[in-house]
Order: C-alpha cells, then structure tokens, then sequence
C-alpha cells in the first residue's frame, strides 16, 4: 500500500507547501538542472568503459590473451595486490582505530603522513622507493641480509602497490570507525566484555559497510598501480605494466584486451563491496534505536 503523500511528492522535487509560486518555480529549475547534471556526470564516467567494451573484439581477445603465458600479468597483479591488501589491513585497521578514538599523540601529524603519498606523484613515489629500499638505498643492505630486494622483484611490487593503496584503505577505515560511537564500546565493556570483545562484537560489525567500501578502493587502487611500480618494480610485469607495453609495442588498439582485463580483475570487488555497503547501510537505518 501508498502511502507516500502529496507534501512528501512535492517535497522530493524541492518543493514545500507554502511556497510562492516563484519560489516553486525556482526549485523545480533546480530540481531538474540537478538531475540532468547528474546524468551528465554519470554517462561521462561510464563512457571510457563503454568505448573499451565496445572496441575489444573476440578475435582481438583472443588473439593477445590466448598465447601461453599471456596471463602472466594478470596472475601477477592478483597476487601482489593481495599480498599487499593483507599487509594494508594487517597494519591500517589498528592504526586508523587509533586515530580515530583520539589515542594516537600528534594526530594532524600522523594524518599528515597518511596523506603525503596521495600528494605525491605516484612517479616521485616510485622515485623515492628506489633511494630507500634499492640495492643502493638506505634501507638496502637490511634487505640485502633479509635475502630481498627492492628493485625489480616481487617484493618491490608489493611495497609499490602498499604505497599507492595504504592511504585510501587508512583513510576510509579511519572514518568508518569515527562514524560508531564510542559509548556502544563502553556499555559492552560495563556489560563485562573486555575491549578487544567489545571491538569485534559492536564496533567491527557497526564500521564494516566503511570499512568494505576502504577495502575495495585500496584493492582497485593495488590493481591499477603504474606510476611507482613503473620505477621500482618493472619485473615482474604486472597488468598495468603489460597495458603500457603492448601500447608501445602494438598500438593503443594492442593494449585493450589487457585493459578490459583488468577492469574485469579489479571491478568485481568494489561493485560488490559497494551493493553490500549499501544495503548493511540501509539494513542499519531500519533498526529501531532503543
């Protein structure tokens, strides 16, 4: 049953019982301007995507993907944006918990950092990465005895993708642990939890639509690292990398069944973390507040 009623229509379209007749008119233009910027907006993102679609042919695929060993890339693009999502996780949901309850001392300088790779070109990144954790680096004999090395391994992806995802993933969990009030984890501690209790039972079911949506953007963010991985890390050929390669080898043409491949490796997670995200969100509104 309907029972939306005429003020809760008007007011949809910005428009309040009451108003003028001008001022009617003046939010119903800005109702509709809105909209139609928003469709704007939106066909203008989707477009590079639907141009890709459109341009890779079967027999394109087929022909760049179906050679042995031409998933390579992919295998290890997956395997280092996860390796380096464990390590963001691993690391970034302690510390983004802790900024976010005010337990961390100089706080605006600890955000600070999280924020200097995201304002940093991802070039000057990889720059830098080379002079810390090269063969010639600062950090480079310890690793050297570690048996690793920064440059042109598997180990450098890694640290290059941590660099270019750690911040977004940080960023959002930090936000999503601000957004849980932090009396719920003190009644469950009062109610006899300990905090470590209190933390997974409230506040890690409370924060995890945030939390999913921080994930899935460190995740695509991993998966499309070039510009730092370009420098430190060459070998071994990533997705982003391989997409560069073929473009220079074989032309912009050349490049695009490796692109849509990427899309199809990187999308999935955030598409779905977003639908959940928004559907906990709303699942969360629903609940009646004691």
């Amino acid at each position: 049953m309907n029972t939306t009623s005429p003020g809760d229509a008007l007011a949809r379209t910005g428009v309040v019982p009451g108003m003028s007749v001008g001022a009617r008119g003046v939010a119903r233009a800005s109702t509709v301007l809105a909209l139609a910027g928003s469709a704007f907006i939106w066909l203008a993102l989707l477009g590079p995507l639907a141009v890709l679609v459109s341009r890779v042919s079967a027999h394109s695929i087929r022909t760049s993907l179906g050679p042995a060993g031409a998933l390579d890339p992919l295998y290890v693009s997956l395997e280092g944006s996860a390796v380096a999502l464990a390590v963001v996780v691993l690391l970034g949901t302690p510390l983004a918990y802790l900024l976010a309850r005010g337990r961390l001392p100089l706080p605006r300088l600890v955000e600070l950092g999280i924020l200097l790779p995201l304002m940093l070109p991802p070039l000057v990144v990889g720059l830098l990465l080379v002079f810390l954790i090269g063969p010639e680096g600062t950090l480079g004999n310890l690793l050297a005895h570690l048996h690793l090395t920064g440059t042109n391994t598997f180990f450098a992806l890694v640290v290059a993708e941590f660099y270019e995802a750690a911040p977004f993933y940080v960023l959002g969990a930090n936000a999503a642990f601000a957004s849980v009030d932090p009396r719920l984890e003190q009644d469950a501690m009062l109610l006899g939890d300990r905090a470590f209790t209190a933390f997974r039972r409230v506040t890690l079911p409370l924060a995890a639509p945030g939390l999913a949506m921080g994930l899935a953007t460190a995740w695509a963010r991993a998966m499309g690292a070039f510009g730092a991985v370009i420098i430190v890390a060459y070998y071994p050929r990533g997705l982003p990398l391989q997409i560069f390669i073929s473009m220079q080898e074989f032309g912009l043409s050349g490049a695009l069944p490796f692109a849509l491949l990427l899309v199809a490796a990187a999308l999935p997670l955030p598409v779905l973390a977003y639908l959940w995200s928004a559907r906990a969100r709303r699942r969360m509104a629903t609940v009646p507040s004691a």
